[in-house]
């Protein structure tokens, strides 16, 4: 017999705020992870003349070592944060790749160190994937990367659980908009401290500097966050309306079943097909900009094109994440309202086909942060998904499952770019895909799920 349901509370209440500071912790947490992230996307132009990296493979294998790292860490990664649950899942997780960033700073420091690494030939006559030896300095960054891929890989999987405990359905979307919104916080800090550091102190302590905020937001998370059912200072009126949706079951989700849903393949099918696009501006615009319009790395030439994308960018992510919420409050199904916001984020990247083309950096500029700001909005909606279809003690799994497939298509990602920058020496072709992953990752899903369709989760 289903048990009478209370009033359910609106806003405002009294103490009606906690959620919103969960919130913003998991924002902090996001701009430091693309800090850490991004500062070899920054410096790639350093550490090429430094270290003589003639061939655009070299980078491209280091930074693949990042994304095998970051997919074989979301296999485990969901299920671990499912199971310690995120207060300490999340400070592990930024404690591990925090050590690993400082380490990018000490790279150098082993010349006999030698790492096999995958890349891909498009030399004609022998195209195809190989393995390179990577020696000396390109050895430890390979090494390090792989080793910040694997912190990192808890990221979302903590975050994304973390909004579906503490925010009704409702809200979810503009939630991960928001604290989503510090991947691109951070990718706008990063080119204005990091060639500031690499002009005073070297490029070592760019790695070191920026590493070591990690250290301080652990701290502050440990002794911040509660549980919903324990936090201090959540009121009761709050916490009802935090729990106002319909309860979910209290289950032990089986791991291997959630691979024969349908919407486990929808969600993870939509990061394959899109993960690598966004990493494509962190990694390799810098590179873009540098080679197609000649700016230099320094605060005053390369600082304000980045921080104009991800400035936009930040703007798409919440307004991305507030488009559906406010559709679901006009009364639209979760179905029609978080589909309606992924279409319009994906027409809105189609345009990015044309940046290698602009007939100046500017309308480059203006075109990729469109597309950015598309993305962003795109995926506070994909990630909302999990939390539409799954129930909480399944979404940290479930978001893992989709991070291993789009970091597998980052891998990959990384090694075309670098195989087509050789051969062609132009950003073209990589454009033209870029702009058209969203409509078809969005057919997929549509496909896949048609009615964003609960799944009906087998229990231990």
């Amino acid at each position: 017999m289903t048990p009478p349901t209370a009033p359910v509370p609106t806003p405002p209440f009294r103490q009606a705020h906690t959620r919103w500071i969960i919130c913003g912790l998991l924002l902090a947490a996001a701009t430091i992870n693309y800090v850490d992230r991004q500062v070899i996307g920054i410096l790639k132009p350093t550490l090429t003349a430094n270290f003589g990296w003639n061939d655009e493979r070299i980078y491209s294998s280091i930074i693949f070592s990042f994304s095998l790292a970051y997919a074989i860490g979301f296999i485990f990664a969901g299920r671990f944060i499912d199971w310690i649950g995120p207060r300490r899942g999340f400070a592990i997780s930024v404690g591990l790749w925090s050590i690993a960033a400082c380490a990018h700073g000490a790279a150098d420091l082993f010349p006999n160190l030698s790492v096999p690494m995958l890349y891909l030939s498009s030399t004609p006559g022998s195209a195809g994937f190989s393995l390179v030896s990577l020696t000396g300095a390109a050895a430890g960054f390979a090494v390090a990367r792989f080793a910040l891929g694997l912190g990192e890989a808890g990221a979302f999987p903590a975050s994304i659980k973390t909004i579906a405990e503490w925010f009704p359905k409702k809200e979810r979307a503009l939630a991960t908009g928001i604290f989503n919104s510090g991947t691109n916080v951070g990718a706008m800090v990063t080119p204005l401290v990091v060639p500031w550091i690499l002009f005073h102190w070297g490029w070592q302590w760019a790695f070191i500097g920026t590493g070591a905020l990690g250290f301080f937001w652990s701290a502050w998370w440990l002794f911040s966050y509660r549980p919903v059912d324990e936090h201090p200072r959540l009121s009761p009126g709050e916490l009802a309306y935090i729990r106002s949706d319909p309860v979910d079951p209290v289950v032990r989700v089986k791991w291997a079943s959630l691979l024969g849903h349908r919407q486990t393949w929808a969600f993870a099918l939509g990061k394959l097909l899109t993960d690598p696009v966004w990493w494509l501006y962190l990694y390799w615009v810098p590179d873009f900009l540098s080679k197609n319009f000649g700016i230099k790395v320094t605060v005053s030439e390369m600082g304000l094109p980045l921080i104009i994308i991800y400035l936009v960018a930040d703007i798409g992510s919440v307004g991305g994440g507030w488009l559906s919420s406010r559709l679901l409050k006009n009364g639209w199904t979760p179905n029609a309202a978080r589909k309606t916001a992924m279409l319009v984020c994906a027409l809105l990247v189609v345009p990015v086909m044309f940046a290698s083309k602009a007939p100046n950096q500017w309308v480059a500029i203006a075109i990729i942060a469109l597309a950015a700001a598309a993305h962003q909005g795109w995926s506070a909606n994909l990630f909302t998904l999990t939390s539409d279809m799954f129930p909480k003690q399944a979404v940290g799994s479930v978001v893992g499952i989709g991070g291993t497939a789009g970091a597998i298509g980052g891998m990959f990602n990384a090694l075309l770019v670098g195989a087509l920058l050789q051969a062609t020496g132009s950003y073209l072709l990589i454009f033209i895909i870029a702009g058209s992953m969203y409509l078809l990752a969005l057919l997929i899903i549509h496909l896949l799920v048609p009615k964003l369709e609960t799944a009906r989760i087998d229990v231990t």
